[in-house]
């Protein structure tokens, strides 16, 4: 980092210490726990209907314990429940998600799985998940958005 030194100026009343103007920062805000769909649905990239059919399908990834544990799960177990899923026991509960997860991405269909799950249920950013599935630039957005229109479908969201 770059130390600006002051300097000294004389003037009619006397010696006057000169400190030349620094550059203005900026700072930028960036909130980690946003999702890549989160991001895309603020800035205008995403209509409601598509952000709902991906925390839908967000949702259901979750409920259907998909991704990893490393730990055993002490979980409470829940009596009373709302929703699609009352009345089920916390196994026909996952059951019942992992049903819904796996008819979204099959109406999503073939090709267009692989970047759902990366954008949607893993938070991959777009870039990174164009890369490694070595699409070319700027091409995941249009077919996040073909995919999630096919899951708002399966999902009935108007």
């Amino acid at each position: 980092m770059k130390r600006q030194l002051a300097t000294r100026e004389l003037t009619s009343e006397g010696p006057r210490r000169v400190v030349p103007e620094k550059t203005p920062r900026r700072s930028v805000t960036i909130n980690l726990a946003e999702s890549p769909l989160a991001w895309l649905h603020a800035r205008g990239h995403l209509p409601e209907r598509l952000f709902d059919a991906g925390e839908h399908l967000r949702a259901d990834y979750e409920r259907a314990q998909l991704s990893p544990s490393v730990t055993m799960r002490w979980d409470p177990v829940r009596a009373k429940s709302t929703g699609p899923d009352r009345g089920l026991s916390p196994s026909e509960k996952q059951i019942a998600a992992r049903a819904r997860f796996d008819g979204a991405m099959a109406a999503a269909g073939k090709g267009l799985e692989d970047i759902l799950w990366r954008v949607v249920c893993a938070c991959e950013s777009l870039p990174d998940a164009e890369k490694s599935l070595g699409w070319p630039v700027r091409s995941g957005k249009l077919v996040l958005r073909i995919a999630l229109e096919r899951v708002a479908d399966f999902y009935r969201i108007r």
